[in-house]
């Protein structure tokens, strides 16, 4: 997208910076496939190690991670808990179904504000002719809930609840980093609640392309199996896992920045009614059910004024802040947003 465009749309949009592309070029490659490119492997072992896992695969995608995740907990057949506006049911286009033979059923959209006793309630064991459940999902930070930061004492809770029930915990932890910045809970705290998690490289750290699957070394063991079915294997990978490993040493605690400028725009927004909720990270979530601009008229009017926003639903749109965005950005999204909501 062209400069002259203050991008709001995802914070998947960003473009490596010189430093990360003085990285990727210089990186030492091997075949991955063979478990031989010395990057790859570092930058594996060193989120392992963040997490306090044994373990972690690098994939293309965070779905493919989530899928790759979602397989390793539930067999064909068998069932995964989720909320009904999760990334693994919302945005995979139906993977748990069609690669893994996975059963979903979703408690309803709360965000991040889960009741793990209703979670527990709904828990289906062996037998009476149902279908077992095998594994629950959370999301931390929440998409579709506003970037909304999922507190440590739920998911504490939520640990209890699967212990108890002998199912798996798994977290899409695409945008895990935003939560630990915001909280400041240690990366390793939220790694030790989860038996898998995915974590995102492209989404606010501002990485080309990558995800990774956090696990036991039985677990990614069977990952890897389990990537080269999808067709996730990749050759001289390292490369792009130099850019990983340089977002994950640069562009970390930057998230604040991120955070604080998302605050402004919720600030400007926020006396025309549309604010969906607190803004906790740097995700604005906009609803536009009492106003008299629906997402698409309001896109489609920022775009004429060179801002780009994200259109979710007819009613639902979405600003995200990122790596490339500066305060100038910010001023000029404002500034246009305000006055379009305000006519």
């Amino acid at each position: 997208m062209a400069d002259a465009f203050v991008d709001l749309r995802s914070d998947t949009v960003t473009r490596p910076t010189p430093g990360m592309r003085e990285a990727m070029a210089s990186a030492e490659v091997g075949d991955d496939v063979y478990g031989e490119d010395p990057t790859v492997n570092a930058l594996e072992a060193e989120v392992a190690a963040l997490f306090g896992h044994e373990a972690a695969l690098f994939a293309p995608s965070g779905s493919m991670a989530n899928q790759i995740a979602l397989q390793l907990l539930v067999s064909p057949g068998n069932e995964l808990l989720c909320d009904a506006d999760a990334h693994v049911v919302t945005y995979e286009i139906g993977a748990a179904a069609a690669y893994g033979g996975i059963s979903s059923r979703t408690w309803p959209a709360v965000g991040a504000d889960i009741d793990p006793e209703a979670v527990a309630g709904m828990i289906r064991p062996d037998g009476y002719f149902a279908v077992p459940t095998r594994a629950i999902a959370v999301e931390q930070t929440h998409n579709r809930g506003g970037g909304g930061v999922i507190p440590l004492a739920t998911l504490r809770e939520l640990r209890r609840v699967a212990d108890e029930a002998e199912v798996a915990l798994h977290c899409d932890g695409a945008r895990i980093w935003h939560a630990h910045v915001a909280d400041g809970v240690p990366l390793v705290e939220y790694g030790q609640l989860f038996d898998t998690l995915s974590v995102c490289l492209s989404k606010g750290l501002g990485a080309p392309v990558g995800s990774l699957v956090v696990g036991s070394a039985e677990k990614i063991e069977r990952a890897r199996l389990i990537r080269k079915r999808m067709g996730g294997g990749m050759r001289q990978a390292g490369i792009l896992a130099a850019a990983g490993r340089y977002a994950l040493a640069h562009h970390v605690d930057r998230l604040a920045e991120d955070h604080a400028r998302a605050a402004r725009l919720a600030e400007a927004v926020a006396p025309f009614g549309v604010l969906a909720t607190a803004v906790r990270t740097n995700l604005v979530p906009l609803d536009l059910t009492k106003h008299a601009l629906d997402a698409r008229a309001l896109a489609a009017a920022a775009r004429a004024e060179g801002v780009l926003i994200s259109v979710l639903g007819p009613r639902t749109a979405r600003l995200v802040t990122h790596l490339d965005l500066d305060d100038a950005g910010v001023t000029h999204a404002a500034t246009v947003l305000t006055r379009l909501l305000a006519a």
